[in-house]
């Protein structure tokens, strides 16, 4: 069952994302035209997310039809989702505030944790610390960080796609090895998804997943990260090891900005991640390295971590230090040429 739902994401995913590329994007006004802060030089079809977001939902859908994904776990993912989607998509055709978004997002955040009913407890060493009430605010400012975290990484093809499917299919394994009861369709159902879609934006990229997708995927990511810990046996720290690259490096070049004082919320080229593509003139190299260091290096210390969660802390730092020492090796967040780019 679990094959078959990855199938069948991945098959739908790869029909859907190809009819958005040559069909329907360019009719929707959703080119992505290049300007100063691009990372590409032609005009490109973007929205190519649109088709994840369908199949995953879809799925979700069914797996709860099914009984194999509980009421409150779907709640939380479909009508979030699909609300960090639908502006995204908008975004994507039309311009919509920063603060709009955000907006939207923050309402779907306290949805998600409304049906997800609690918040995980972390291990610090032999402690472990149970979040209060008060707890739920910093949940929400996690959500929407991760949404628009996965918006700023999705500038080079094939990274988000790259990130998703690693960190679903890690987390499946870990979970496993961890659980063996668990039920896998749900991560499986969407790894297969965004596999599809890499079909299409795999370097060099005939379509882009715009921020309908990002969004999605940044949220969903979220979601797995509060509930998995409360209902099996997978560590919080593991999750949060697994989405290394993306953390750290959205994380340090947002501070490093910040410092700068810059604006931060205007768009930019400034990302490790962005650095590196332009240093090695590929985005292939980059992506392959993203999988590379998400396979090598963090999946195995996020499996560490979910077998010693007391240690999950101390692996979290061993797992992020050369992460952030990269990012300032690759001049995260600082201008070039004197303006940001």
């Amino acid at each position: 069952m679990v094959l078959v739902f990855f199938c069948a994401a991945l098959s739908l995913s790869w029909w859907g994302t190809g009819m958005l590329q040559r069909h329907v994007a360019e009719r929707l006004g959703m080119i992505d035209r290049p300007n100063e802060r691009s990372s590409h030089t032609t005009p490109t079809p973007r929205g190519g997310g649109l088709a994840i977001v369908a199949v995953s939902l879809s799925l979700c859908l069914l797996l709860w039809q099914q009984r194999l994904l509980s009421p409150a776990f779907a709640m939380a993912l479909v009508g979030g989702g699909a609300a960090v989607a639908s502006i995204g998509f908008w975004d994507d055709r039309r311009h919509v505030p920063a603060a709009g978004r955000l907006l939207v997002h923050g309402g779907a955040a306290a949805w998600a944790l409304f049906w997800l009913d609690g918040l995980p407890a972390i291990d610090v060493g032999k402690e472990t610390i149970v979040l209060p009430a008060w707890g739920a605010v910093l949940a929400v400012f996690f959500l929407v960080w991760l949404v628009n975290l996965y918006n700023f990484m999705d500038g080079i093809d094939g990274i988000a796609g790259v990130e998703a499917v690693t960190v679903f299919l890690g987390a499946a394994v870990i979970l496993h090895a961890v659980d063996t009861e668990a039920d896998l369709s749900v991560f499986l159902a969407l790894a297969g998804a965004v596999v599809g879609f890499l079909r299409w934006n795999w370097p060099p990229a005939k379509i882009f997943m715009g921020d309908v997708g990002s969004g999605f995927l940044g949220f969903v990511l979220g979601v797995y990260t509060l509930y998995w810990p409360m209902h099996s046996r997978m560590s919080l720290w593991s999750w949060v090891i697994l989405l290394g690259v993306f953390l750290v490096d959205a994380t340090v070049t947002l501070l490093v900005r910040a410092m700068r004082r810059e604006k931060v919320y205007v768009a930019h080229r400034s990302h490790a991640y962005q650095r590196l593509a332009r240093k090695f003139q590929s985005h292939q190299k980059v992506t392959v390295g993203v999988l590379v260091v998400n396979t090598c290096w963090l999946f195995p210390l996020a499996l560490g971590a979910a077998f010693q969660p007391a240690q999950g802390v101390w692996l979290t730092a061993l797992a992020f230090t050369p992460l952030v020492t990269l990012c300032f090796w690759a001049g995260a967040g600082k201008r070039l040429g004197g303006r940001a780019i």
